[in-house]
């Protein structure tokens, strides 16, 4: 039996414990960088091996849920296709935080004023490009409508 740290890491020599999320980005990485379609035995060999398949299987399996990756039969299986990169499956964990809270307004106000000033500036910047694509002519349905000034 290995001994255990106060921390709860194996004394001997285990790697370390990676951080939430990020066993995700690397399988999602790792998908992404198949270029295509992949099985994930062909994920689990681009991750080094060290995994155990059904943990690949796992995580695959998450990341659809989340709609970072597709999934297609193939055979008894299945094969994955990346449809978010990272900053995508960063926004998609944000989102799910934040259709989890029932005061909205309370959480995005508390996010704001954490964030560091150059944060906030690409933020409003961010805010203010999105605005201008919405004074586009477009209206809440994508209809385009006429100014009158043809």
């Amino acid at each position: 039996m290995k001994k255990r740290d106060a921390a709860g890491a194996e004394a001997a020599g285990s790697a370390r414990r990676r951080g939430q999320g990020e066993l995700e980005a690397q399988v999602l990485a790792a998908v992404r960088a198949a270029g295509g379609p992949v099985t994930a035995g062909l994920v689990r060999e681009r991750l080094g091996g060290g995994l155990a398949y059904t943990t690949v299987i796992t995580i695959l399996t998450r990341l659809h849920a989340k709609g970072a990756v597709a999934r297609e039969r193939a055979g008894r299986s299945f094969e994955w296709t990346a449809v978010a990169d990272e900053a995508g499956l960063a926004a998609l964990r944000m989102r799910r935080v934040l259709d989890g809270e029932g005061d909205r307004e309370a959480v995005l106000t508390r996010f704001f004023t954490t964030l560091q000033a150059s944060d906030e500036r690409l933020l409003r910047d961010l805010l203010a490009r999105a605005g201008e694509d919405e004074g586009d002519g477009a209206d809440a349905d994508g209809e385009r409508h006429g100014t009158g000034e043809d």
